[in-house]
């Protein structure tokens, strides 16, 4: 495939898999959008992979975790594997060359979800975020220009990633359920007084409240010291980077605030309110350089 070809391919597994990223990757200038696409369409595929879904949703093929993880280092080392989206991760890799320990650690979160883990603790639960999203934080920021020896703002990265995916299991609390996952904290549980089995019993419904609130907590805590770490960004960057806060700790903030009806219907951000996050993204990535 040619580099239009792989763009026009992620861009379109960006479009059905997650509009909350399409619509802040519209903020970067073209050449940045471009290669976030890319990276996107490989990270969707290794979770559907994981997950057996498509683009996040529905039916899927399952595949094993260590054939993806072959040919993703394949991929990376520039070999043409024939599928969209490791050839688009060849591509970003030889345009902006992302380090091998960022794709490790983020493959190894998918490695945990084909285990069946199970947080035992808040810090069990943060080093998973760290692994499914908190590494691509960090793949992004090299995206954006950042050097892969900044520690510094690659922290703060990976400080936004861990509070995207927290918004995520807040928000999927019904659905992992249903699906036999759980990623709130055996400890959590135990102090609450419920268990995985039990969590989603009539009578437990303060207990999944207090759940929310905790996550929304957290999703807040993280993305406060994410942003930190967008001064050094490209101004279009820090604006993409802002508003993508913005909608997904929306996202954190109105479970905890719906309460029970936020499991009885996936919470979405419509297109006006995130439109309506531009504007203060721009006044706070303007402020955040000069701070």
């Amino acid at each position: 495939m040619t580099r239009d070809e792989l763009v026009a391919g992620a861009r379109e597994a960006i479009d059905s898999g997650s509009k909350s990223f399409r619509a802040a990757s519209r903020l970067f200038d073209r050449t940045t959008r471009e290669r976030a696409w890319l990276l996107y369409w490989w990270c969707r595929h290794c979770d559907d992979s994981c997950d057996g879904q498509t683009l996040g949703f529905g039916p899927g093929e399952r595949r094993d975790m260590a054939e993806i993880r072959a040919k993703t280092l394949r991929a990376w080392a520039g070999e043409s594997i024939g599928e969209g989206p490791f050839d688009a991760l060849a591509q970003l890799n030889r345009e902006r060359p992302i380090p091998p320990a960022m794709i490790e650690d983020h493959l190894a979160g998918f490695a945990l979800d084909e285990q069946g883990w199970r947080p035992q603790s808040e810090e069990d639960l943060d080093r998973y975020c760290y692994h499914v999203a908190g590494a691509v934080g960090c793949m992004m920021a090299v995206v954006m220009g950042v050097s892969p020896d900044d520690s510094e703002t690659l922290e703060r990265a990976a400080d936004l990633g861990i509070a995207f995916q927290l918004s995520n299991i807040a928000r999927d609390l019904a659905e992992d359920h249903r699906s036999g996952r759980c990623y709130v904290p055996a400890d959590w549980l135990a102090a609450l007084g419920v268990s995985e089995a039990t969590l989603f019993d009539p009578e437990h419904e303060p207990a999944r409240r207090e759940i929310a609130r905790r996550l929304a907590a957290r999703v807040a805590l993280y993305e406060q010291s994410a942003r930190a770490g967008v001064a050094k960004l490209p101004f279009r960057s820090r604006v993409a980077v802002l508003a993508a806060a913005r909608i997904y700790g929306a996202i954190g903030r109105s479970v905890e605030q719906r309460g029970e009806a936020a499991w009885s219907e996936r919470v979405t951000i419509g297109r006006a309110r995130k439109l309506g996050y531009v504007l203060p993204s721009l006044a706070e990535a303007a402020y955040r350089r000069r701070a």
